[in-house]
């Protein structure tokens, strides 16, 4: 290991940022960690780094923990592209504030290097698979947002001489995740309705196709963007690029696993929803050695164990709709989930 940097790690509550600390903790790093907690779970935060509860808009905070920081992992966002259409000021708030916020405060600190967590969101309805290569094209609030600060990140950056990594994971799922927003985590949300003796809820046909990462084969990319010399300046899609599954195949998957063989329960397409998602894992591959060793099956059955373990809950509706009106969805209006 090269020697020991401090780091600062939003959304350290949260799913991927947990693992993340936890990680590079264990490496030796010393780890800040922030978070507001209204997307992540307390006993997420790993108890061998320093924890700070801070909104990351709140820059005079933000600033003052950023104090000897050499790199930061901005992984804090309201990641819910779909509530993004109807809660758009909410969304954008910790997702575009929040960075700059980020950001603007470890450029005043002279940091070594920023990655920040994207989303493949960026890419909105084109052809797939996704590459690095292509023109973004942001189809709602949400991925609008993410672009916004990606560019921002690299202007502040190269002004500055400071060196900025973009990681676009997408679809992870395992241990961890926030199973009780019924915003956002389909998999997820199916299991803890499936639990309770549910069915599953799906919009449109089904025939959404998307790929699921794993948490580890996700970390297993981003832990050598802290220090890998190659990286600077780079934008790299994290994730399978194999097994594309229907959502629909996801609620098989499900129902064999729980054995909850309910019918799904169909509802209308939610605006701006991309039909079918792909990024190409080749920038990753050469970049990271990137492979895929937890199948889709595998993934899901180890989320499915964590809830298990924990329990299921009721789903918490903790952002409030800003917009309502017939496009808004029953489910989301009458709290149906």
């Amino acid at each position: 290991m090269t020697k020991s940097l401090k780091v600062l790690i939003t959304g350290v509550a949260g799913f991927l940022g947990s693992h993340l600390a936890e990680k590079l903790a264990e490496m030796g790093h010393s780890v800040v960690g922030v978070d507001n907690m209204i997307g992540g779970y307390s006993d997420n935060v790993p108890k061998n780094i320093e924890f700070h509860e801070i909104d990351c808009c709140d820059l005079e905070k933000v600033k003052r923990i950023m104090k000897g920081v050499d790199v930061v992992y901005h992984c804090a966002a309201t990641a819910h592209e779909g509530l993004s259409v109807f809660s758009p000021y909410e969304i954008t708030k910790n997702n575009y504030l929040a960075s700059i916020s980020i950001f603007s405060a470890a450029v005043n600190e002279k940091v070594k290097r920023i990655i920040f967590c994207s989303s493949m969101a960026r890419y909105g309805d084109q052809r797939t698979p996704f590459t690095e290569n292509m023109k973004p094209k942001p189809v709602d609030p949400y991925a609008i947002s993410k672009v916004a600060a990606e560019e921002v990140l690299a202007n502040l950056c190269e002004l500055n001489g400071i060196e900025w990594v973009i990681a676009v994971p997408h679809n992870i799922i395992g241990p961890r995740q926030k199973y009780d927003d019924p915003f956002r985590n389909v998999i997820s949300i199916m299991l803890n309705r499936m639990m309770q003796g549910k069915a599953p809820i799906i919009y449109g046909d089904g025939e959404q196709k998307r790929c699921f990462s794993y948490i580890d084969d996700c970390l297993a990319c981003m832990i050598p963007m802290l220090d890998q010399k190659d990286l600077n300046k780079e934008i790299i899609n994290i994730g399978p690029d194999d097994e594309f599954v229907t959502i629909n195949k996801v609620a098989d998957i499900c129902t064999n696993l729980t054995g909850i063989n309910l019918k799904p329960i169909y509802k209308k397409d939610r605006p701006r929803e991309v039909k079918h998602a792909l990024c190409s894992s080749d920038k990753a591959r050469k970049f990271l050695n990137y492979k895929t060793k937890t199948s889709l099956n595998e993934g899901i059955k180890k989320t499915y164990e964590y809830i298990k373990k924990r329990g299921t809950r009721p789903f918490d509706y903790n952002i409030e709709l800003e917009i309502i009106n017939n496009l808004t969805p029953e489910t989301w209006k009458n709290k149906e989930i």
